[in-house]
């Protein structure tokens, strides 16, 4: 990824990738000529199923479209050493690290204004003290003591890649600001309880993005927001004049810009 985002390819490896993208683009031409003759031949499902699929194809055109144009595109110059992998796989909270020192880098540079990173728990024991079952063990920890200690030891750990990666951004500036008052990060789990696989109040943590911060709001957990009321007020704050998405139709309730 350090390498796509920051060094200039040789010549030749930027013609053979040139060449793979328009192999891959002369391959959709085919597809496409061939489901066309069909479509005229198909009944109303079988159209609408093709139909799918030629959206499919139009967005692996976009894709393709746009690889060529980042292929083609000066790389931003970083003082940045390339990282070293972390070879061992149980390691979740150096490569959370890793993956945060890039995110850092493709924002400072504008090499991407939209970035979406999943934290996967694993069953490999992490090479954390006191902690000896791995994480996704320690999820389902069915309200063992034992297990929810050595679960909240790990988790603490993860949660400080998380303060030194906005610690960074705060530290960047960008046109007179920070650059986490000019990015919203958004962190939070799939899970309200893994150990009963809930859904139900989730934690959901927001930073930067020159938000109110500072506070905690907490919602009764049956009676309350959709969570995509905070999708909205996220898209409002990037100046997207958007007043619904998914189940919300609202701002969220005690979330406000600073002033």
């Amino acid at each position: 990824m350090f390498a796509k985002l920051f060094l200039e390819g040789r010549p030749d490896e930027v013609k053979a990738q040139a060449r793979r993208l328009a192999d891959g683009q002369s391959v959709l031409d085919a597809v496409r000529d061939q489901a066309r003759k069909m479509k005229h031949d198909l009944g109303a499902l079988d159209r609408e199923k093709l139909d799918e699929y030629f959206t499919s194809v139009r967005e692996l055109e976009q894709r393709l479209a746009q690889a060529a144009a980042w292929s083609k595109k000066p790389k931003p110059k970083v003082n940045a050493k390339p990282p070293v992998n972390i070879q061992n796989s149980a390691d979740l909270v150096g490569k959370t690290r890793l993956w945060f020192d890039l995110i850092h880098l493709a924002l400072q540079t504008d090499s991407s204004r939209l970035i979406t990173l999943q934290l996967l728990g694993t069953s490999n024991v992490p090479p954390i003290p006191g902690v000896n079952q791995g994480h996704h063990d320690l999820s389902h920890h069915g309200q063992d003591p034992a297990k929810i200690a050595q679960l909240k030891i790990l988790e603490l750990e993860k949660l400080k890649t998380l303060r030194d990666f906005l610690i960074q951004l705060r530290a960047t500036k960008e046109d007179g600001e920070s650059l986490l008052d000019r990015t919203t990060v958004f962190f939070s789990s799939n899970l309200g309880d893994a150990s009963k696989h809930s859904v139900k109040n989730m934690p959901v943590l927001l930073a930067g993005g020159a938000f109110r911060h500072g506070q905690h709001l907490a919602f009764d957990e049956n009676y309350h927001p959709p969570l995509c009321d905070l999708y909205v007020s996220m898209l409002q704050r990037m100046g997207i004049a958007a007043d619904k998405f998914g189940s919300g139709n609202a701002t969220l309730t005690g979330l406000e810009m600073r002033g």
